[in-house]
C-alpha cells in the first residue's frame, strides 16, 4: 500500500480489515517485528512552504531527511536537533525519511544544548486509526487545550497515528564550530570534564566521551561567529587542560560519529541506548561491568545518553542470551533511568523488552491514548506494548 495524498492514505487506513505495518524509509528496524500489510509513506513527500526569514518549514512526512537538508542548507539554516541517520548502526538500506525522524523523536548531539526534535515541532498532521484525518498546532509555537497532539505524536512510532505532514522552526547554519578534543581520559573524568564544560557560559553544543576501543576520546564543541567561537573555545580550554581544538570539517566529522554511532557499525553485538542523569552514566557502565557485562560505551549530552555495545548475544551453551538486558534494567532501576534495545537480532528483539517497561500508571495512560486514537488497534500492533 502506497498512498500519494493524504486523502488516498485516510481512505486506505478506513478501509483497511486488518492491522497496518507503517513504513518510511525503512531504515529504522527498531522494536520486535510488526505483523500485518506495510503502509508505505514515501509518497507522501514534498517541501510545501519554506519561510527563511520567519524560520518555518512545511513539509510532508514522506520527504527523504536529505531533501530537507538541501532545500534548507541553500538557504543557510538547517535542522538544529541534528537527527541520526540509522543506517550504519543497524546495517539497513533506503532513504530516511522526515516522518520517521519525527515518529521516533532522532535527535543527535545538539539536544544537549537546543533540545529535541520535539522541540522543534509547530505542528502536525496525520490520519489516526479510524482514517480520519487530525491537525494540531501550525506555523507558530502556540499551546493549544486538550490534547499537545504535537508532542504525543513525536516518538510514537506509528501507534497513534501516520504521519502526513510536518511543521518545524528551523534555525540558521552557524558560521564555524571548534571542538576541543582530549584522548586517554577515563569514564570519569571524561563526564566530569563534560559536566566543567556545560556548566561554564561558553554556550557549548555538543559534549560527549567515546570509551569505544584501546583509547578513549572526550570532546567539546562551540558554534557560532567565527570572532565568538575563537574566543570561547579559548577560555573554554583554558577550564579543560589537555584538550585540543579540532576545526571545520575534522570537526563535523567527530560528531558525525557520535550522531550515528558509527564506532558501533559493522561489530558484532546488542546495541543499547540508555537515558540517565548525566552523572549516573560512568557508575552505570562500572557496575555493569562489575557484574561482568563486557561493553563499550558512548557518552553523548554530558553523560546523560549512554550508547552501549554489548558482545555477544548467546549463551556459551547455545542457548539465547538476554544481550545483558537484566543487568542494564537492574543497573538503572534505583537511579530513575531507561533503556532501548536499538540493535539485536530478531529472535532477541521478540523475546526481550525492547522499550523500557512503563510503571503500571504510565502503561494505564498509554493503553487509553492508543484506544482513544486507533481503537481497532491496527496500526503498528504489539510494537510498544
Amino acid at each position: 500500500m502506497r498512498p500519494q495524498n493524504e486523502a488516498e492514505l485516510a481512505e486506505l487506513v478506513a478501509g483497511a480489515e486488518g492491522p497496518l505495518r507503517i513504513r518510511g524509509g525503512g531504515t529504522r528496524d527498531i522494536g520486535p517485528a510488526v505483523e500485518g500489510v506495510a503502509l508505505q509513506t514515501e509518497g507522501l513527500g514534498g517541501v510545501r512552504l519554506h519561510e527563511p526569514g520567519a524560520l518555518t518549514l512545511v513539509v510532508g512526512a514522506g520527504t527523504p531527511v536529505a531533501e530537507v537538508e538541501q532545500v534548507l542548507a541553500a538557504e543557510g539554516q538547517r535542522l538544529a536537533f541534528e537527527p541520526m541517520d540509522h543506517r550504519a548502526l543497524l546495517g539497513t538500506q533506503g532513504r530516511p525519511t522526515i516522518g520517521g525522524v519525527v515518529a521516533a523523536n532522532v535527535s543527535g548531539p545538539r539536544r544537549v544544548q537546543v533540545g529535541a526534535c520535539r522541540d522543534f515541532l509547530l505542528g502536525v498532521r496525520f490520519v489516526d486509526g479510524m482514517g480520519r484525518v487530525v491537525r494540531n498546532g501550525g506555523r507558530v509555537m502556540k499551546n493549544v487545550t486538550g490534547y499537545d497532539l504535537v508532542k504525543l505524536l513525536a516518538g510514537s512510532r506509528g501507534t497513534l497515528g501516520v504521519l502526513t505532514e510536518l511543521s518545524f522552526k528551523v534555525l540558521a547554519i552557524p558560521e564555524t564550530e571548534v571542538t576541543l578534543v582530549a584522548r586517554g581520559l577515563d569514564p570519569v573524568t571524561g563526564v566530569a570534564a563534560l559536566s566543567t564544560a556545560l556548566g561554564s557560559p561558553y554556550d557549548v553544543t555538543g559534549a560527549a566521551h567515546l570509551a569505544t576501543g584501546d583509547e578513549s576520546r572526550t570532546q567539546v564543541r562551540i558554534e557560532g561567529l567565527a570572532g565568538a567561537v575563537a574566543y570561547r573555545s579559548g577560555r573554554l580550554a583554558g577550564l579543560l587542560p589537555g584538550f585540543e581544538p579540532v576545526e571545520g570539517a575534522a570537526s563535523a566529522a567527530l560528531w558525525a560519529e557520535v550522531r550515528d554511532v558509527t564506532p558501533f557499525a559493522g561489530r558484532a553485538g546488542a546495541v543499547w541506548r540508555l537515558s540517565v542523569r548525566p552523572s549516573d552514566g560512568p557508575g552505570v557502565s562500572a557496575a555493569l561491568a562489575e557484574a561482568g557485562l563486557d561493553h563499550a560505551a558512548i557518552f553523548d549530552w554530558g553523560g546523560g545518553l549512554v550508547w552501549l555495545l554489548v558482545e555477544g548475544e548467546d549463551s556459551e551453551d547455545g542457548a539465547m542470551g538476554d544481550a545483558g538486558a537484566g543487568a542494564i534494567r537492574t543497573a538503572l532501576a534505583g537511579i530513575g533511568g531507561h533503556a532501548t534495545l536499538v540493535r539485536a537480532s530478531a529472535a532477541l528483539r521478540a523475546a526481550v523488552p525492547v522499550f523500557q517497561p512503563e510503571a503500571p500508571a504510565v502503561a494505564l495512560l498509554s493503553r487509553g491514548l492508543r484506544q482513544k486514537f486507533d481503537p481497532r488497534g491496527i496500526l503498528n500492533p504489539g510494537l510498544m506494548g
